[in-house]
């Protein structure tokens, strides 16, 4: 499964979610209102969406400055990293993905899509590097255009491990795993998707040479701009494969217990926190989601509240934490109360996984989170801060042009007219 976030659509009817019930409805033309169930109902009828809405967007500081490790980012909003494919096939990040970025820089941060440290790291065609020279001079036109913007971006760095096909690897090479486990997963080639095959268990020097290449991905992040880096520790990818038990049958140093199975995860995190300095760097974490084939650890409350309290040692800026199941539902069967792990990281907590905009207020109001990341509704939506902030109707997606291609799906979709969005504000 790709990297991508759930966006809610119109026709999917009421949706639950753990905290207040909170229902996105849209009703007029050019708007789109937002209806609780706490306040649904009045004597005389339906409520005056476009007044609670105003008055919870009043209240809220979702679209207020906040803080970041050194940086003091526009509001609370974070572009989601999403796999696109419009690099080159040999991961040199293109022109049309400058100007990709910078029309989305009005987010406080962005996160950019899973960016390949290595070529045994790449599970999906046209996807970007950051190992060699022109892949850093790709980014560097990149992180110009959204820092021309007023925006931050971080990269968020990739490793997929047994997610992957021979033909993307170099010389035909099985992909590599931390045991010989095929997953029931997909890999996007050239050819298309094709299944995943069995994995080569990694030997242990070959960990510490990984270890090495996110740093080298690291220093190269810097070189090429961006502002921080995010660790990719979710979904199913290299690092989440050691780290749970399903995954992980070794029985060296890096497999076993807990403490070991984490050892990876750490040594990553150091190494990068070592380059780039803790309070730029983030890790993303998906305690709940069974993706790309990843059994859930037979103990994710006791394995991921482990690994957040560990890394307050390195002082890092945020975790970013998968709620559920990615692209699936917020709640799960076995689960977890993930605000334990907001409880207990001493850093920032960015929460992502089908939000809307009445979930947002809600999470922001109550403080279940710090900031809420946005993946889908990104997509078709450059512009999502402002048509969030004054109740604009939400362009839709073209699913067909997710991966892949060139400007088409990419770059062409309308933002809201100048006009439009200053009497919105003036009325506000």
């Amino acid at each position: 499964m790709i990297d991508t976030d759930q966006v809610p659509s119109a026709d999917m009817g009421p949706r639950e979610y753990p905290w207040p019930k909170v229902r996105p409805w849209i009703g007029v033309p050019g708007r789109t209102f937002i209806i609780s169930d706490l306040s649904l109902m009045e004597e005389s009828g339906i409520v005056d969406a476009t007044a609670k809405r105003e008055k919870a967007q009043a209240e809220s500081d979702l679209f207020r400055s906040a803080r970041l490790g050194p940086y003091q980012l526009a509001n609370r909003i974070v572009m989601a990293p999403l796999t696109r494919s419009r690099a080159s096939e040999d991961g040199v990040p293109r022109s049309l993905m400058a100007q990709y970025y910078a029309q989305r820089a009005s987010a406080g941060l962005i996160i950019a899509e899973g960016t390949n440290i290595s070529p045994q790291g790449r599970g999906y065609a046209f996807t970007p590097g950051i190992y060699n020279d022109a892949q850093i001079a790709g980014w560097q036109q990149v992180t110009a255009a959204v820092h021309a913007r007023g925006g931050r971006i971080f990269p968020q760095l990739w490793h997929v491990g047994r997610v992957s096909h021979p033909s993307l690897q170099p010389d035909g090479a099985l992909p590599v795993a931390p045991s010989a486990i095929r997953p029931q997963a997909t890999s996007y080639t050239t050819a298309g998707f094709q299944p995943c095959v069995m994995p080569r268990p990694l030997e242990i020097a070959e960990i510490a040479e990984i270890v090495e290449q996110y740093r080298r991905a690291a220093r190269n992040a810097l070189a090429a701009g961006f502002d921080g880096v995010e660790i990719h520790a979710a979904n199913g990818y290299l690092i989440e494969q050691f780290l749970r038990d399903s995954t992980n049958k070794r029985t060296d140093a890096y497999g076993g217990s807990r403490e070991s199975r984490a050892r990876f995860l750490f040594e990553v995190a150091e190494a990068v926190a070592g380059i780039c300095g803790g309070e730029r760097v983030g890790i993303r974490l998906s305690p709940l989601s069974p993706v790309n084939g990843a059994e859930l650890d037979s103990d994710p409350a006791g394995t991921y509240t482990y690994v957040v309290e560990q890394l307050n040692a390195l002082g890092l800026a945020y975790v970013h934490l998968i709620e559920g199941v990615t692209q699936g539902p917020r709640e799960v069967l076995g689960g977890f109360d993930l605000h334990i792990l907001r409880r207990s990281f001493k850093g920032l907590y960015i929460a992502n996984n089908g939000y809307d905009l009445a979930l947002a207020l809600e999470a922001r109001r109550r403080n279940f989170a710090d900031f809420i990341s946005f993946g889908r509704l990104y997509i078709a939506n450059p512009d999502l801060v402002e048509r969030l902030r004054i109740g604009a109707r939400l362009n839709v997606p073209d699913r067909a042009t997710f991966f892949g291609g060139g400007a088409a799906g990419y770059t062409d979709y309308p933002t809201l007219p100048a006009a439009e969005t200053t009497d919105a504000l003036a009325e506000s």
